[in-house]
């Protein structure tokens, strides 16, 4: 059995924008020859909300034969591997020691788990009352699964799916 992750959120910081900025400028150089594009992901890319103090960031591979690669250049970084997510083929990678911490996840072409994420995103940001909805789930969630990080994690697959599922369909309108 593996011990329980805390949930800890914070206010949005206005740092974090800048902080992704630098990071993705590290990983360009370190990444250059594999990758298409670096997006700033997760609850951190949306302004004004709280989120767990860590930058979450999709490295987009030019093709998949690119992930062994990139994953010996994180690893040589410091980077913790925390294995394929979601099914889907997106490879995740933990750096703790970083300011703030980053959780970066390489993804090849085409991901649907990507592809999700930024229309989720693009979304929040577009749409702050959706946004201060999602908002005040995460609290609720994590208030009650304060020391269960799956299961807060898993309660707001609800509300995401919903959430994408109407931007998808306000982009067909």
């Amino acid at each position: 059995m593996t011990p329980a992750t805390a949930v800890e959120l914070v206010p949005y910081d206005p740092a974090w924008p800048e902080d992704f900025k630098r990071i993705r400028e590290k990983l360009e150089r370190l990444l250059a020859p594999c990758v298409v594009t670096i997006e700033h992901i997760g609850s951190t890319s949306i302004p004004g909300l709280a989120a767990k103090p860590l930058v979450d960031i999709d490295i987009i591979l030019r093709s998949s034969t690119d992930i062994p690669r990139a994953t010996r250049i994180l690893l040589e970084q410091g980077y913790e591997p925390r294995g394929n997510r979601y099914d889907d083929e997106v490879w995740a990678f933990m750096r703790r020691d970083g300011k703030p911490p980053e959780r970066v996840y390489l993804c090849p072409p085409g991901n649907q788990t990507h592809e999700r994420r930024l229309i989720f995103r693009d979304h929040l940001r577009a749409h702050p009352a959706d946004a201060a909805a999602y908002a005040r789930l995460k609290l609720e969630l994590a208030e009650i699964h304060r020391h269960d990080g799956d299961r807060y994690t898993a309660e707001k697959r609800h509300f995401i799916d919903a959430i994408i599922q109407k931007a998808i369909s306000l982009r067909s309108a």
